[in-house]
Parts: C-alpha cells; structure tokens; sequence
C-alpha cells in the first residue's frame, strides 16, 4: 500500500519537478531579452536626439547665411574694395560662428558648382547646406589655420580594419551656400563650420543627450563624430583627460553603417570598454557614406544590475525568491536610466 502511494506521489511530483526548472530558465530568458530590447530602445532614442541637434545646426547656419545673403548691410559692402569686404566677411564669420565665409560672382559660383553640389544649387537660385568632406588644400584656401585644426593623427586601434595612414587631413565640413542678387550683383555665398576637433559641437550633443548623472557624464554617456571610421571630434576617454580623438570603429561596425548603410543599435567595444551603442551614417551632398554619428552608454552599470537579481535563479531551491528579484532589477533599470 504504502508502495502505491509512493509511486503515485513520484507520479504527480515529477512533473511539477521537470518543468519548473524549465519554466524558470524561459521566464528569465524571457526577462533578459526584454531587458536588453529596454536598453536598445533608449540608445535609439538617444540617437534621435543627437541627430536633431545635428540638422537643426545645418538648418540653422543655412538659415544665418540666408540672411547675410539678404541684407541691406550685405548690398552697403559688396561693392566696396577687397580689404574693405574681406573685414566685413571676417566679422561676420565670427558672429555666425563659422571657420570661412566668401562670395563667389556667379561665373565662379558655375565653375565651382560642377565639383560641389551645394554651390550648383545656389547657383541656380537655392539655398542649400550639407555635409561635405574638404581636402586640406581646400581648407587653405579658405584659411591658414584650418590645415592645421584639421589633423588628427591614427591611433593604433584593436579590432579595427587595418591601415598604413598614420594621419587625417581632410576636413568634415557643415557646408553652406546661398544665393546673391542685389544691386544688379549675382553670385553665391559660401560658409562652412569645420567639424574636427570641434569640441563644442560633441560636448552640446553629450550634454543634450545625457542629462542624468547616471548614464551621462564623461565616462558613462558618450557622444563621437566620424570621418570615415575615425573618430575627429568625441567626448570618449582614453586615459583620464585625454580624449580618443584618432582611434577607429570596430570593423563590424565599420562594414554595416559605412559599407552596408546600416544603423547599428546593439553592445560594441567602444575604445576600452562595452558600451550599449548606435551609430548612424553621415553621408555628404554627394550622396556617399563619409562618416558615422555615435551615441552610446556603459553597459557595466545595467549588466551588473541584471546579475545582482537575477545570479541566483538558475538553482531549483531559489525559483521562488528570484520574482522579487526581477521585478528589483527593473527598479535599478529605472534608477539607473533615470
């Protein structure tokens, strides 16, 4: 009798015995998953705000020079001598806030146009302002001390796609040109904002982006302009105060933004660290991939958090104490993301 009962007890627990395991492993399976879509999702979200801030530059120097272009201070200039001229465009250029600023007469706009879309645009009457990757050459043309700003020599990068280039000196430039037609004189006038080692433009995007001291600051959020797959201007550290200006992407992530024009949104190794990460690609008035936009966050924070409420789950004896585990760790997701 008491055989039967033990068999029949057998019976009814193994079941219960089995599965619970296997539901306990599915449900956590489950629960990480949607954990990690939860920090994919908000480093998609932050990457919509970093490149908001990136159009609303271009719209906003197209606009100022628009406005130049228009003005009755503008038309009092034009026809005066060179040195005068050239003493109104170099105020002007540092209240826009710009690296160059100079008027092309319409047969030069023309002629430049056919190497730059932008100036063949407002060659033909409108405005127009993109991204443009310039040649150091064509930097000095515009100014001495471009060249120079522009530079950023490579820095050896693991896991990136080899190169023999021990330098950069092409310049990423917010490219700008408007139309000209006052007192009789038609023309163009061109202004561009370099990008390299542009500091304050990364620092407004970190700042933008990440306002909560939890994921933000220096070491945690972090925000990175690239030419190519180099980093020109960027708030990532490689040591304390040394900023990793000249160190390159992944080449995983090299070939699905910049060769598959792809955005990427997943973990990546972020110089000397795992960051959650989204980069997007930049492409230029040509319609060519140049460059990449990044925004990304530790992930040691959120990682950390998972194993402290979820390490002891995979044991039979724990199944239960583990729930309020789960629900303890979306609260650090909470408190951690602010």
């Amino acid at each position: 009798m008491t055989s039967v009962r033990l068999r029949l007890l057998i019976l009814a627990l193994t079941p219960l015995i089995v599965l619970m395991p296997l539901l306990l492993i599915l449900g956590m399976s489950r629960w990480t998953a949607d954990y990690d879509k939860v920090l994919i999702a908000n480093v998609e979200s932050e990457l919509k705000i970093a490149n908001q801030y990136l159009s609303r530059l271009l719209a906003q120097t197209g606009d100022e020079l628009d406005a130049v272009a228009g003005s009755v201070e503008f038309s009092h200039w034009l026809g005066r001598p060179g040195t005068e001229l050239a003493t109104f465009f170099d105020s002007t250029r540092k209240q826009l806030d710009l690296d160059f600023l100079t008027f092309l007469p319409i047969e030069a706009a023309i002629e430049a146009g056919e190497d730059w879309p932008v100036i063949a645009r407002a060659s033909r009457g409108s405005s127009s302002v993109e991204i443009d990757v310039f040649s150091n050459a064509r930097l000095a043309t515009f100014n001495d001390a471009l060249p120079v700003r522009t530079q950023v020599p490579l820095v050896d990068t693991p896991a990136a796609v080899p190169t023999d280039r021990k330098i950069e000196d092409r310049g990423m430039v917010v490219h700008a040109a408007s139309p000209v037609n006052l007192n009789g004189t038609r023309g163009v006038l061109v202004g561009g904002m370099l990008l390299n080692r542009n500091l304050d433009f990364i620092d407004t995007i970190n700042d933008l982006v990440y306002l909560n001291a939890a994921t933000g600051g220096d070491r945690q959020g972090t925000a990175t302009l690239f030419l190519d797959d180099l980093r020109i201007s960027t708030n990532v550290r490689l040591f304390e105060d040394i900023r990793a200006l000249g160190t390159r992407v992944s080449a995983e992530v090299r070939k699905a933004v910049l060769i598959d024009g792809r955005t990427w949104l997943d973990r990546a190794f972020v110089v000397n660290d795992w960051y959650i990460s989204a980069y997007q690609p930049i492409t230029d008035s040509f319609g060519e991939r140049v460059g990449m936009l990044y925004v990304g966050f530790l992930e040691a924070p959120f990682a950390e958090a998972k194993r402290a409420h979820s390490g002891g789950c995979s044991r039979p004896s724990l199944q239960y104490a583990c729930l309020p585990g789960v629900f303890a760790a979306r609260v650090s997701f909470r408190r951690l993301n602010g």
